[in-house]
């Protein structure tokens, strides 16, 4: 009986850490979502229609009402984030209802100072540049997008960016907030007042270049990746993941025929050093282990997980299975990633199952 209490409370607090991790996470996503439609609504949106500014806000950060999906479990969590509300057609549905929104509250509220009116069509098409925004910027990370369903479960990722980049996030914030730090000076010495609208351009454009330094830097590592012998084997499949940071370190996963490799590639250099890599053996067949990925927290990480690596431990009475996305595992992280926990006992019984997310550190 204690044993069982334990076993729960551990569970309990495993789930109100992934718990707390996931709304620290999506507040930090949502940030940049946020600060990517204010820039979108001043580059000449909000002149257009009243409300712009609002709508966008309200596209870009619709589709992550999913998140309300980890209430249950996170197994359901991982299931349904970022599917139909990141699909091009959730993000149609919820940028027309962004739109319509804002022409409700926009009609309520009536012309206002400058009386610009609330223009429906406008406003609609703020509510999809805002969507569009969200559904992009989720393309561009590691995590990724499943865009075409519910016709196709396939998941599609540039792998760039990291899951929540605080670079893009401070060149949104600077390039909106420049402005009005001129703004500030500009009054005290009597000059023109700064357009917001030469900011946004800014920041945005800023973004892009990040975006197009990254994207040449992770098809470097790609090729290096490729290049190189692992173990004495050809790699079968390789892949290169962003740091949060540094543009020019990746983390490299390369599969071969009997492991598995997570190594450290720096974009800027001509080698890698193989013989640092940490090598994830690829498991024997194991009933135990067959059984931790039918459950259903395995098999929704099985469909989710683009480099999945399995360990199984046989403890006095029971076993416990681990699956990891190694996409997730930085060199020397220890036990970062995206991770499954499934106690079986002696008959292969189901005693408990779990997912938990750990964020990586630079």
């Amino acid at each position: 009986m204690r044993g069982n209490v334990v076993r729960f409370s551990t569970s309990f607090t495993l789930v109100s850490c992934f718990q707390f991790l996931v709304s620290s996470l999506q507040f930090v996503d949502n940030l940049t979502h946020t600060l990517t439609a204010v820039a979108l609504s001043h580059t000449g949106l909000n002149r257009k229609t009243r409300f712009a500014t609002l709508t966008v806000i309200a596209g870009a950060n619709l589709p992550d009402v999913d998140v309300v999906t980890w209430l249950k479990s996170t197994a359901t969590y991982l299931h349904y984030h970022r599917g139909i509300t990141h699909s091009l057609l959730g993000i149609i549905v919820l940028g027309v209802v962004a739109g319509l929104l804002g022409y409700a509250i926009g009609r309520r509220a009536g012309p206002g100072k400058q009386g610009l009116p609330a223009n429906i069509a406008w406003l609609v098409a703020c509510g999809l540049v805002g969507s569009a925004s969200h559904l992009l910027l989720d393309f561009t990370n590691a995590y990724g997008v499943r865009p075409f369903l519910p016709f196709s479960g396939r998941w599609y990722a540039w792998d760039i960016m990291f899951i929540t980049d605080p670079g893009v996030m401070s060149l949104l914030a600077v390039g909106l907030g420049f402005p009005v730090l001129l703004r500030l000076i500009s009054e005290e010495v009597g000059a023109g007042k700064p357009a917001y609208r030469t900011g946004a351009f800014l920041a945005l454009a800023a973004v892009v270049l990040v975006w197009t330094l990254r994207d040449i830097a992770h098809r470097r590592a790609v090729t290096l990746l490729d290049s190189v012998q692992f173990g004495q084997e050809n790699p079968k499949r390789v892949g290169a993941f962003p740091s949060p940071i540094n543009p020019f370190s990746w983390t490299g996963v390369a599969e071969t025929e009997s492991a598995f490799y997570v190594v450290a590639v720096s974009a800027l250099d001509d080698h890698i050093q193989t013989g640092d890599a940490q090598v994830y053996r690829k498991p024997e067949e194991s009933a135990a282990l067959d059984a931790a990925m039918k459950t259903r927290t395995g098999s929704v990480f099985l469909d989710f997980a683009r480099f999945p690596w399995g360990q199984v431990q046989v403890l006095s009475d029971d076993y416990e299975v681990t699956l990891r996305d190694l996409r997730f595992t930085m060199p020397g992280a220890g036990r970062s990633g995206f991770v499954v926990r499934v106690d079986l006992d002696k008959n292969l019984r189901v005693r408990s199952e779990s997912f938990s997310f750990r964020m990586p550190r630079d």
